[in-house]
């Protein structure tokens, strides 16, 4: 029996298909049925009641390891995506991959760091709304940046994040401490902040844009964000408080009074930025406007059992 591939996406998504959005989707979509595959929309995923039906289904979201079954979501950067077997984002199977710069292509990943410098740090994009507004900041400060509850929610953070920015403001080392609030949450964030002030602690919230902020810290701190990875395309290392799947490329502290020693460790030897973007992204990432997005996307469906012939692909 041929396959088809039954893509589990919210409501809103589904709705917003018909439209060519969500971009992974449509291209998936497209990309099957163009080749004479067969789609299928179902809303939501049933983890509980899922028995494997000879179908290869794609959640939106996901954090299923099922026969048949395949977890997706944006990968950090906007136009990048994990579509994979174990998980998305923090729980993906990258996070299990050995990590090697010497294996890595110099000169590629040079090329490619530089393109995505073009694609995202030049005109200052970010995966969410930032100010177009450029910031006068102070250089060299220690960059902090704040998430939603979803790391704490999904048992990826070693600490609170009020916790986090304490041990960073008591390791700075006399470096200014910026923090900024996730876009999304700016209550939230504005909660922290003031409760670590309240502490006796100095720091400086700021809304500035995150490319303006990467462009003047000496180094970024967060539990597990995108941020981490968008500072190496402004050459800056990065201290995690939690689970990642790029964990290999930073510093993760787990014990809060281990940050001081950590932050020395990744100024004084910091990562191949270059090499780490090109190994992450370039070889383990789908990206929306890469030529070989169709191949690479077909690639990961043979290697999850459902080639071409399987999915009467032409």
């Amino acid at each position: 029996m041929t396959a088809r591939v039954v893509l589990h996406l919210p409501a809103y998504m589904n709705a917003r298909l018909a439209a060519g959005k969500p971009l992974l989707y449509s291209r998936i979509r497209d990309s099957v049925l163009a080749r004479g595959g067969a789609v299928d929309l179902v809303e939501g995923f049933n983890g509980a009641g899922y028995r494997e039906d000879g179908n290869l289904h794609i959640v939106e979201n996901g954090h299923h390891q099922r026969v048949g079954v395949l977890n997706a979501a944006t990968a950090y950067f906007e136009g990048f995506f994990h579509v994979d077997p174990v998980g998305i984002q923090a729980a993906s199977r990258i996070g299990a991959l050995p990590y090697d710069p010497t294996t890595v292509d110099g000169e590629a990943a040079q090329t490619y760091h530089a393109n995505l410098q073009q694609r995202f740090a030049v005109p200052r994009l970010s995966r969410y709304k930032q100010p177009k507004t450029l910031s006068n900041l102070p250089q060299g400060a220690l960059a902090v940046f704040l998430q939603g509850p979803a790391p704490q929610r999904n048992g990826q953070a070693y600490c609170s994040f009020e916790t986090m920015v304490e041990a960073v403001c008591a390791g700075a080392g006399g470096r200014d401490v910026l923090v900024k609030p996730h876009p999304l949450k700016p209550e939230l964030g504005a909660e922290i902040i003031a409760a670590v002030r309240a502490k006796g602690y100095r720091l400086t919230q700021t809304d500035a844009n995150v490319h303006d902020i990467l462009a003047v810290c000496s180094a970024t701190v967060s539990i597990n964000s995108a941020t981490a990875l968008e500072g190496f395309l402004h050459r800056k290392p990065a201290v995690l408080f939690g689970r990642s799947d790029f964990h290999a490329v930073v510093e993760t502290v787990q014990d809060t009074a281990a940050f001081g020693a950590a932050l020395a460790r990744v100024l004084t030897n910091p990562p191949d930025y270059a090499r780490a973007l090109y190994w992450y992204f370039g070889q383990h990432c789908l990206d929306i406007q890469a030529d070989n997005f169709d191949a690479r996307l077909l690639a990961i469906f043979a290697e999850a059992g459902f080639d071409a012939n399987r999915l009467g692909l032409t």
